[in-house]
């Protein structure tokens, strides 16, 4: 093998991650190992978060040892999952605003959240949850599911996801093909889920077939579905779920995105090198790797290896990376807002605490 394609296996690779950093800043061994993998994306949490001008900081540099076109992630959801609760005001569930059963709120909740996310130099916030509020999920899922009725959730979703486009911002719909009949967290153990694929294919992934042209991502979850073809393999996993259900069934055209590669759902499946090479073969774009440096490395290097020894793989890995390009440079190839100045932000906290007291008064709670 020459060096050529080596290092094109190599940049193959980098290009399906989407990574985590450990703090407010970078530290030297980000730098070295982000100079070496050169990923997709970075998602950024609380623990990297104090302002605006910090964290937009932190962007611009960890950006520099990206590819170009690259994802710059949070979790803005509304409710208990709002990674700027604390930097701007907290935003309402989606259950919440979804009970108002006005298009307006949802809509005005996206552009909202869109706002909040360039304010602090992100281009994507990880939302709408599509997951049914189905009573099995309720302990773990609680207020991110909009509603329990498909046609409730594809109703929020869609207007929250207009919300998200009319002010440039990417959304994600999550959890294909559904965590709504799941009792376990998926971030410890993996979920089995006892639905069949009637009842998925009619409840579940109805919001994912209503909205497929309008979805710019769609994350995969780390469930299993015994009741269906894809058996014991989590849908991260299973060729199954993405490639013959989301791909060839529903028509999907966007990016395909995992959940985190680290959570106990998949590890406790199979390791980090054999779960990111089930991810590629299943038909994943971009895969996120939030935390540990190690487990990012392994999944990088497990990717380049099983390359180099097979010419089959090979040839996937090249065309996820082919088809993951062309739909981020179609999606993500603008560049990072102006900062908002010291009375814009005063403006946009102040409409955030506005709109929160609009959605109590309009359900009651």
């Amino acid at each position: 093998m020459t060096q050529t394609q080596t290092m094109t296996i190599r940049q193959a690779a980098g290009s399906l991650l989407v990574v985590g950093l450990s703090g407010m800043e970078l530290i030297g061994l980000e730098r070295a190992w982000l100079k070496l993998v050169r990923p997709s994306g970075i998602i950024l949490f609380r623990r990297n978060i104090s302002d605006a001008k910090q964290t937009r900081a932190l962007l611009a540099e960890a950006a520099t040892f990206c590819n170009s076109a690259s994802l710059r992630c949070v979790d803005i959801e509304g409710g208990t999952v709002d990674r700027l609760r604390e930097a701007v005001s907290p935003m309402p569930s989606a259950q919440a605003v979804s009970l108002t059963r006005r298009t307006k709120l949802m809509r005005m909740q996206g552009e909202l959240i869109a706002k909040e996310a360039l304010a602090f130099g992100f281009n994507t916030t990880l939302a709408p949850v599509l997951d049914l509020a189905l009573p099995a999920s309720n302990a773990v899922m609680g207020t991110r599911s909009a509603a329990q009725d498909p046609a409730d959730v594809t109703a929020y979703a869609r207007a929250f996801l207009a919300g998200l486009a009319a002010n440039g911002v990417i959304g994600c719909g999550k959890h294909f093909p559904g965590l709504g009949g799941g009792a376990l967290d998926s971030h410890l153990e993996t979920p089995a889920i006892a639905r069949s694929f009637a009842e998925l294919w009619n409840e579940d992934l109805k919001p994912y077939r209503d909205l497929a042209a309008e979805l710019p991502m769609i994350m995969v979850n780390h469930a299993t579905y015994p009741q269906t073809r894809s058996g014991d393999k989590p849908a991260t996993a299973s060729s199954y779920w993405v490639t013959s259900i989301l791909l060839k069934k529903i028509g999907y055209r966007g990016l395909i995105f995992s959940d985190d590669m680290e959570m106990g759902g998949i590890l406790k499946y199979a390791p980090m090198e054999e779960a990111a090479i089930l991810a590629v073969r299943a038909g994943m774009h971009l895969m996120e790797i939030c935390h540990i440096p190690e487990l990012i490395l392994r999944g990088y290097e497990s990717l380049i290896a099983e390359a180099e020894r097979s010419a089959a793989f090979r040839k996937l890995l090249l065309e996820r990376a082919t088809v993951g390009a062309r739909l981020r440079r179609a999606r993500f190839g603008k560049p990072l807002t102006r900062a908002l100045s010291a009375a814009q932000f005063l403006a946009l906290r102040e409409s955030v605490v506005r709109f929160s007291a609009e959605v109590v008064k309009t359900h009651g709670r």
